[in-house]
């Protein structure tokens, strides 16, 4: 297909390697390679990176740059300009290479597109047709949903990530996963703002291994998240956590709260601070006894601690990762099924 002339993708991108028509990619790869005989092309993954936001291709690659250092991929960029009516689709190509044991440069593989016009079908023709089909693809879906992610699409997806922060709408959104996700039941569904939560899953669970953090469990009288306004998502799923985790049922008004295994009710509060991090605090209290798991703005630990008549302790540890590359760099390094996420999904909904 012919670039169209009033495309409005950066005219000049060297960051994105070298602009090839889309039917002669493969035969340009070839060549990349054929011209160093000391690189080595390493995958173990397709990793697709899809964006409808405008520039969205140079954030992506400076993201993938950084995680192929640690995770080789074809990397597989999608930009996709949905206001522009005449289609159009522009192509780019080039590795990523870094220096392994000081020898040998290994270098992963990177193909950017950039879409307008009507694309549905042309995604999926022009953009699977370059997948390395003998490895799991893993799909991350930057913004907002929309009617691209369908199933069909989700039939061929190993592993979803997405960024639930960012969605008008959280409910309707996970409705539209959850519709199209029944194509693929094995699809693995990972949330950045889940992966925001781990240290402090960790440090609470931590703090009960101790004998008298214990003996509160059954006696909780109130939760109290402390969390930022842009990530309530965070602090719900933490939530629905802490609940499936501890056999609590859902209050019978209706309310943001629980009943306890004895019966009686769990208080919750949920607290906005634009200072916090995404997960500024989380606080159960039992009578006089109280565990928390704590992170100040600016820091990168969190400090967990568990206070009694008497009695105190407390630890570090180190802080969820910040940035979008880094959050995907865990989830890659992670992998597994993420049962957890999908145990607590339906309680997480509800919730919302």
């Amino acid at each position: 297909m012919e670039t169209a002339p009033s495309l409005t993708a950066p005219g000049n991108c060297p960051e994105l390697g070298m602009e090839v028509p889309v039917g002669t990619i493969d035969q340009e790869l070839r060549r990349l390679w054929q011209q160093d005989d000391a690189r080595t092309n390493a995958s173990l993954m397709n990793l697709v990176v899809y964006s409808e936001k405008p520039g969205s291709l140079l954030d992506n690659s400076a993201i993938v740059r950084d995680l192929t250092r640690e995770h080789a991929c074809r990397a597989i960029l999608v930009e996709i300009d949905r206001r522009e009516t005449l289609a159009g689709i522009r192509a780019w190509i080039t590795a990523h290479c870094h220096l392994a044991h000081g020898q040998k440069t290994v270098c992963c593989e990177q193909i950017a597109f950039y879409l307008t016009g009507i694309v549905t079908g042309r995604f999926r023709n022009t953009v699977f047709a370059h997948l390395n089909s003998d490895l799991p693809l893993v799909f991350w879906w930057r913004g907002e949903l929309s009617d691209i992610l369908s199933e069909r699409l989700v039939a061929v997806i190993d592993r979803l990530i997405v960024d639930s922060s960012c969605w008008a709408d959280p409910a309707a959104s996970f409705d539209r996963i959850a519709m199209a996700a029944r194509a693929n039941s094995e699809l693995i569904l990972q949330d950045h703002e889940w992966t925001r939560s781990w240290q402090f899953r960790i440090g609470l669970a931590g703090l009960f291994e101790d004998a008298a953090a214990q003996q509160m469990l059954t006696d909780i009288e109130s939760v109290e998240i402390i969390h930022h306004p842009a990530h309530r998502n965070c602090a719900l799923q933490l939530l629905a956590w802490l609940a499936e985790q501890s056999g609590w049922r859902d209050a019978e008004d209706g309310t943001l709260g629980f009943r306890g295994r004895n019966g009686k009710t769990i208080r919750v509060e949920l607290t906005e601070n634009a200072d916090a991090p995404p997960l500024g605090s989380l606080s159960l209290q039992a009578g006089e006894r109280r565990a928390r798991v704590h992170q100040a703005a600016g820091t990168n630990h969190v400090e967990r601690c568990f206070e009694a008549p008497g009695y105190r302790i407390s630890s570090l540890g180190p802080a969820d990762p910040a940035s979008p590359g880094e959050l995907v760099g865990l989830q890659l390094a992670r992998a597994g099924r993420n049962s957890l996420f999908r145990k607590i999904l339906p309680r997480f909904r509800a919730l919302l």
